[in-house]
């Protein structure tokens, strides 16, 4: 080759190198700003609570993943679920933990410790018909609530929820119990300093202000317009609430509304009109929402929890001694009624105040499906040591630990991932 067929060679070449540097900031560009991943999902998707509670159908990643901009805009993208429609399927995963691992467990829950002979109640997943639910990742959920104070408020059922949820992140860190207050547990708080994170329950079955019926007092008294001061006090400085009650509206009691007497459920005995319970349920939980509902705090309504004595005394040998769950069973009488009017009083909240983060954590369907995960007579320990009784004390309402109610704490922790988005 010669030297001028060299020298146009080399000429080509500068040219093609420099078609190549002047396209590779164009294509940069292009992909910047025509990222196909990068849309966000539409606001009016979110809005049909009134019909089914959604969360994300997003896989479960390791718990020393951070959480990126990049998984925030996976997250956005992906399709919502509706978890509330399902099945209990087999999983030989099994729980986190156990009645001798977690020490937060109430002695009426702590079922296997109390001798229940059966552990497949143990071994069942929550299937929604459109997506899965991860398992419950610790380090994620208190990475999630890192600097903030988590407030269970509500009954027993939200107690239960609470001590699950304390058994589940207790697998990845010790809490410090900083304050109780009060019998059974009812007032407690704990610390977790690794993430700086307080998780408090209060007692506070009816929410709103109120008495509960003693040895001189044969019934409740609730005032319908004003929340339990007992929480409502420190309401500043919660910033996630989970709210839970139910079952305490069933009770005998007198209603109070401006400070008047309003009527008054199962009052032979009281000179006031009888009015039931449902109306008084739904003022309760409207009080309740109106007064939790802060620009700031988020706000998780736990639907009502069934129960499953299924026409049968409470101290009879049969009642909630099932071993597997339901295929199927359908909401109906007092379960599908609470659910209701929890659902509409949330729905309307929720329209009210739409810049508050509020969510129903509706879990009414799938538990009346499980049927076996009551302590049953193992309320006690070792019911039957001295042989089989005529009667015997049944707890088929409270959930024994672990157990379905798990499965509550894993839906929950997809609720504060969307909302942390």
């Amino acid at each position: 080759m010669g030297l001028k067929e060299q020298q146009n060679c080399l000429s080509h070449r500068k040219i093609i190198v420099f078609l190549v540097l002047a396209f590779i900031p164009l294509a940069l560009f292009r992909l910047c700003f025509n990222n196909p991943f990068s849309s966000s999902i539409d606001d009016t998707s979110l809005q049909d609570s009134s019909a089914h509670v959604v969360i994300t159908s997003f896989s479960s990643s390791s718990s020393q993943e951070e959480e990126t901009q990049e998984s925030f805009d996976r997250v956005k993208d992906e399709p919502l679920c509706d978890y509330t429609q399902g099945k209990w399927v087999r999983d030989e995963t099994g729980p986190l933990y156990n009645g001798s691992t977690c020490g937060t467990i109430k002695d009426g829950q702590n079922c296997f410790r109390h001798g229940r002979p059966d552990s497949g109640y143990l071994y069942w997943k929550w299937k929604p018909n459109q997506c899965d639910i991860p398992r419950f990742d610790a380090n994620r959920f208190l990475d999630l609530m890192r600097d903030k104070h988590l407030a269970f408020i509500g009954d027993s059922m939200a107690r239960n929820q609470l001590e699950s949820l304390m058994c589940l992140l207790s697998t990845v860190s010790s809490p410090d119990l900083v304050y109780r207050n009060g019998e059974d547990n009812k007032f407690r708080r704990w610390r977790f300093e690794s993430h700086n994170v307080t998780v408090s329950v209060y007692w506070s079955p009816f929410l709103v202000a109120g008495l509960e019926k003693s040895g001189s007092l044969d019934h409740n008294v609730l005032h319908l317009d004003r929340v339990d001061e007992r929480w409502g006090n420190d309401l500043e400085r919660i910033d996630t609430v989970v709210v839970s009650v139910g079952h305490w509206f069933l009770h005998p009691a007198v209603y109070y509304e401006s400070g008047s007497v309003l009527g008054c459920h199962s009052c032979e005995t009281s000179n006031c009109t009888e009015i039931g319970f449902y109306d008084v349920f739904r003022k309760a939980i409207r009080t309740t929402l109106k007064a939790v509902a802060g620009s700031r705090r988020e706000v998780i309504l736990t639907t009502f929890s069934p129960s499953h004595f299924e026409g049968r005394p409470w101290d009879s040998l049969g009642a909630c001694n099932m071993t597997e769950p339901y295929e199927e069973k359908a909401l109906e009488g007092l379960d599908l009624d609470m659910r209701q009017i929890e659902m509409e009083e949330f729905t309307a909240a929720k329209a009210a105040a739409s810049e508050v983060r509020l969510e129903a954590l509706d879990v009414t369907a799938m538990s009346v499906l499980r049927p076996d995960g009551h302590p049953g007579p193992y309320m006690y320990p070792f019911p039957f040591k001295n042989g089989v009784p005529e009667r015997v004390h049944n707890d088929c309402l409270h959930w024994c630990l672990p157990g379905p109610v798990d499965t509550w704490n894993e839906i929950m922790i997809e609720v504060l991932r969307r909302w942390r988005v």
